[in-house]
């Protein structure tokens, strides 16, 4: 698929096909971000960084998930089923 690299202001922009918006489900002035992959850049509505950051999240709340879970309890916020 092509797009137009066009002149905005003193910028240089891409025009996205609609189809391209549509299918990463952005529209006019909504944030993207550009990761640079071996063979270019790759466009995303996702913040990579943040994804990064919730996977170490998830990670530590696999690994600390009883002492978590006891902290839970002790402050009253264990949730149903507990015990």
């Amino acid at each position: 698929m092509r797009a137009t690299v066009t002149k905005i202001g003193n910028s240089t922009g891409v025009i996205l096909p609609k189809a391209v918006a549509e299918r990463l489900k952005i529209k006019q002035g909504d944030i993207v971000y550009l990761t640079e992959t071996p063979s270019g850049y790759a466009v995303t509505p996702y913040d990579p960084e943040f994804a990064e950051q919730m996977e170490a999240a998830r990670q530590g709340m696999s690994k600390y998930k009883n002492a978590l879970h006891e902290l839970a309890l002790a402050s009253g916020r264990g949730g149903p089923g507990d015990t």
